[in-house]
């Protein structure tokens, strides 16, 4: 597997030959978006890699389309030259595309292309926020990505949420060998010290429960509304268990990175 950071969630996984892309995110830097009920943040950072630079794209996994960090305007752009998207039930409506599958939690898709061996997409929990808050943020999903005719799950997508049960759940469940984790503790000034991401903390205590051999961080950087950030993770992994400190790679902006190399 090959991995290359593009920035904030978005990051593009080259798996066998397939080309999947999480969560595309290419509008420049500069830009206030609005998130709903006061809240919103800056794009700080653009893109490592510009989006017609990316090439073609198999699979984009769209963890959710209401919030403009995850799915901007020229991510949106993307979407209909991919041979499958696959997002929230509730997302796949609003996108209504002949290329767009809608998953809830537990819920999975089979994606075939000619010449590729065909894998199978499972939709993980997800909870952007704290409790009762789903009807405001709205609803968000991982993804499990395995290829067909093998039980370990060779990429895990977390999405943006926080720690809580039914994710614990789905990380026991987990035979995964690498996992792309959404860390960066998102806080807004109107809803106090709520947050609607996972802190450093937070993706430790995740990543003891899952042992990936391999933990990717991403979407901890390039947005104002990030509290905790990449130095909140870098704090919580010098006290993290060994194996964990062990699984972190931080891949670098816009190169590839094979996860499969002894890390440097």
């Amino acid at each position: 597997m090959r991995v290359t950071r593009i920035g904030g969630p978005t990051v593009l996984v080259e798996l066998d030959d397939w080309r999947i892309l999480i969560d595309p995110t290419f509008d420049p830097p500069g830009r206030r978006y609005t998130f709903g009920l006061g809240t919103s943040s800056t794009k700080t950072r653009g893109p490592a890699i510009e989006a017609a630079d990316v090439g073609p794209i198999d699979v984009v996994l769209v963890s959710h389309d209401q919030h403009a960090d995850n799915l901007d305007t020229a991510g949106r752009a993307l979407l209909p030259a991919a041979t499958y998207v696959v997002t929230t039930l509730a997302g796949s409506r609003r996108l209504a595309a002949a290329n767009v599958h809608g998953l809830t939690a537990g819920q999975s898709v089979g994606l075939t292309a000619a010449g590729k061996a065909p894998l199978r997409v499972t939709a993980t929990p997800g909870r952007h926020g704290p409790a009762l808050t789903r009807a405001i943020v709205g609803d968000v999903i991982g993804f499990a990505v395995r290829r067909e005719d093998q039980e370990t799950v060779a990429l895990w997508v977390t999405g943006d949420t926080v720690v809580y049960p039914e994710l614990l759940d789905a990380a026991r469940s987990l035979d995964v060998d690498v996992v792309v984790v959404n860390v960066g503790g998102v806080r807004f000034p109107v809803s106090g010290p709520l947050t609607y991401t996972m802190t450093g903390s937070e993706a430790v205590r995740l990543l003891t429960t899952l042992e990936p051999r391999v933990a990717i961080p991403a979407h901890y950087d390039g947005w104002s509304h990030f509290r905790d950030g990449e130095a909140g993770l870098r704090a919580a992994l010098r006290t993290a268990p060994g194996r964990v400190q062990d699984a972190v790679r931080w891949v670098p902006d816009g190169q590839p990175v094979d996860t499969d190399a002894p890390a440097e």
